[in-house]
């Protein structure tokens, strides 16, 4: 069997926050740039995704702390509530309620580390903080730690697992 070694999730993987344009400004909203809140992920059952209720301008997005989300990335909500998860099938832009995922390829393999996470939501749930609402912040995130095989290794369990999911 292959050796597992233990990384925090900053160590194969960028953190990215996400940003709401101000609602004020009707010119923010109605574009082309896929925008997710977590009511996105409210009962959605698929693991990728393309795009949520409304999307937003290219104005907008330069006027807030919105960035783009590269395909491929780990959608996690971090509020309200914890543990909504999919994957950018595409571009996209995220609110703040989201810790997303950026995988580095050449260390791990983007579904892998989707299950892992699927795996340990309740964990990760588990470090939710806050008064009005439990959040998890980009810090707690970025320093998840968890055992990862080698990338090829991760690559064939990653199959298996999607492999099952399609047939569920």
């Amino acid at each position: 069997m292959t050796n597992w070694k233990e990384y925090r999730i900053e160590d194969f993987a960028e953190v990215i926050g996400g940003g709401t344009p101000s609602t004020k400004n009707p010119d923010f909203f109605g574009g082309s740039i896929p925008w997710l809140t977590p009511k996105d992920l409210t009962n959605y059952v698929n693991k990728f995704i393309e795009s949520g209720e409304r999307n937003i301008t290219e104005e907008g997005l330069k006027n807030s702390s919105a960035r783009i989300i590269p395909k491929n990335a780990i959608l996690l909500t971090s509020r309200a509530p914890i543990g909504y998860l999919a994957i950018a099938a595409n571009n996209i832009t995220t609110n703040q309620g989201f810790k997303s995922i950026v995988v580095n390829p050449n260390i791990a393999d983007y579904n892998f580390v989707f299950y892992l996470i699927k795996a340990n939501i309740e964990r990760i749930k588990g470090y939710g903080t806050g008064t009005t609402f439990a959040e998890v912040s980009a810090t707690v995130v970025k320093n998840l730690k968890f055992n990862l095989p080698d990338l090829p290794t991760q690559t064939v369990i990653a199959e298996i697992l999607t492999s099952l999911d399609d047939k569920i």
